[in-house]
């Protein structure tokens, strides 16, 4: 079974970053963690995870700020949409094809 959320302590046990550097990331809106029932306690969907082993390696190896890890972000998510709607376009022409060759047939 695939976990669906972990904790603050786990995230910086297995992505190895400060407590800090999360904050910073939530503050600039980069990852946004969320409040599971009654508890005060905050949890990482994946999503926001991707988010922040991405902007982890975009500060720490390429020396991005936290300004240029949210454009970039956000410039990722945009091709990724366009992705989804190129794929879209193309498996409805896919489809409009074959119903024109089984109709010619």
């Amino acid at each position: 079974m695939v976990k669906k959320f972990w904790t603050i302590a786990e995230v910086i046990e297995i992505f190895q970053v400060d407590k800090s550097l999360l904050y910073e990331l939530e503050e600039e809106e980069i990852i946004c963690p969320v409040c599971r029932g009654r508890s005060r306690d905050k949890f990482f969907p994946p999503g926001e995870l991707e988010k922040l082993r991405f902007a982890k390696i975009l500060i720490e190896d390429m020396g991005v700020n936290l300004a240029g890890v949210e454009v970039i972000l956000r410039m990722k998510q945009n091709m990724v949409e366009m992705r989804k709607q190129f794929d879209s376009i193309l498996e409805e022409m896919a489809r409009d094809i074959r119903k024109r060759l089984n109709n010619e047939e």
